[in-house]
């Protein structure tokens, strides 16, 4: 008798199938998420109160610290966030818990019915297939990340969320968003819905001037960090004042100069939602234990013992981060800068970067930072950049650089560089090869 297929398979099938009903022409508007959505009874209609967030950078990290407060507050919380690193998993969380297979399968299957084999993208039915459960696990909130832009998004099906956040917008997937910081805005403040207030990271005066304009078309209220709000750091601690009051909070547990203004929005957008809904006016207390508290996996992640890092010489001290954009690695050199005035290392990067990416941009604010530079292969079917490409954006820019066929090769080369004291070593460069690091190194994210 053959042996009945496991969560994990039925998983793995139901993907397989949702891959191949990708069009062939991809229409830019949501016609197939209504359509879908309306077959499945229109779930996107039942949800907990909704907070949506779109942006560039810092729309995981922003997530992470509304969770970690909002949960220190006792409230039950449905996040959704893409992509996921190690298993799909961890896009859906209900109630605090990550997905289990066996539910994650039942709503794929509801899904893939309903769709009857149409056209669609996988992350449109899988976006689906969440608000199906968002839909149907009692919470006190929902926290919905943006997949890719925001106008046309699969989650911007929500008529009138509790808060709209925009996280810091800058130059990405040019291809579908646009070529300049002002087209991308268009698209991030698609997400602004009439008369629902909406909270604003730091913005390029380019990408501000158009949300400002969609807003006022709107009449959405804004409250802008540097305008109606401020967060800052100040003698060790996060500091964020708005015209409700000033608040002394710890320093964001999470690593580098980049997560005060990604603390400072989160703690602003619960604000502003407890303007709005009595039920999200939260004690100073969770705000507090939710700075101590936030996680976020592959941002700034110091990597404990593993398979993998047991490779490294002893001492060696590693960080992972998936940053992969010009902005990115600006946030990232800066919060390694920072490390650097308080612990001097050497700093050894391992890079991988997949072929949409601008390596020579995101590599730049590294000049003078990093002593060398190993480049390697994203693993995986991803279409990614040559070793020799990314080595050679680094030397363009003065980081002597060299190749290594895997990150754990570049790890055993280490010894090669005799340096003291040991170095400190970055693994950046795409989200997909911050993954695969994970996997290898048995470090899942729960």
């Amino acid at each position: 008798m053959p042996a009945l297929p496991q969560p994990r398979d039925a998983v793995e099938d139901i993907f397989s199938r949702l891959l191949a009903l990708h069009p062939k022409l991809i229409d830019l508007s949501l016609d197939r998420m209504w359509r879908l959505l309306e077959r499945l009874g229109h779930p996107e209609t039942r949800l907990p109160p909704v907070i949506h967030v779109a942006g560039t950078n810092g729309k995981g990290s922003t997530v992470a610290f509304m969770r970690a407060v909002l949960e220190a507050a006792g409230k039950r919380v449905h996040v959704y966030t893409s992509p996921h690193l190690v298993r799909f998993n961890e896009r859906i969380r209900l109630a605090g818990q990550l997905v289990d297979d066996a539910t994650l399968t039942e709503a794929l299957a509801r899904a893939e019915r309903a769709n009857e084999g149409a056209p669609i993208t996988f992350f449109e039915i899988t976006t689906a297939a969440a608000m199906l459960l968002f839909a149907e696990v009692k919470a006190d909130v929902l926290l919905l990340e943006v997949g890719l832009g925001g106008r046309l998004d699969a989650t911007n099906v929500i008529e009138t969320p509790l808060v709209s956040v925009i996280t810091p917008v800058s130059i990405d997937h040019v291809d579908f968003l646009g070529g300049t910081v002002a087209e991308i805005a268009g698209e991030k403040a698609g997400i602004l819905k009439r008369l629902v207030p909406a909270v604003i990271g730091r913005q390029p005066p380019e990408a501000l001037a158009v949300i400002e304009r969609q807003a006022a078309r709107l009449r959405a209220p804004l409250s802008i960090m540097g305008e109606q709000f401020q967060a800052h750091e100040e003698g060790g601690r996060l500091v964020v004042a708005d015209e409700d009051g000033l608040m002394d909070l710890p320093r964001p547990r999470l690593v580098g100069p980049h997560q005060i203004g990604n603390a400072g929005l989160a703690v602003e957008a619960l604000r502003v939602a407890g303007q709005r809904d009595p039920a999200f006016r939260l004690p100073a207390s969770a705000f507090e234990e939710g700075m101590r508290a936030a996680q976020w996996p592959a941002r700034l992640q110091r990597l404990g013992p593993g398979p993998l890092t047991q490779r490294a010489p002893q001492g060696v001290d590693i960080w992972l981060d998936g940053g992969h954009n010009a902005a990115g690695g600006q946030a990232l050199a800066a919060a390694l800068a920072d490390l650097e005035d308080r612990v001097s290392r050497p700093l050894v990067m391992i890079v991988g970067m997949l072929g949409t990416k601008d390596s020579g941009a995101f590599l730049a604010p590294f000049a003078g930072l990093a002593r060398e530079l190993v480049a390697v292969p994203v693993p995986g079917e991803h279409k990614g950049q040559p070793p020799e490409a990314v080595a050679g954006a680094a030397r363009a820019h003065g980081i002597s650089a060299s190749v290594a066929p895997s990150v754990a090769a570049a790890l055993d080369g280490l010894s090669a560089f005799p340096v003291a004291p040991a170095p400190r070593v970055l693994i950046t460069g795409s989200l997909y090869l911050a993954g695969a690091v994970l996997a290898e190194n048995g470090t899942l994210p729960d």
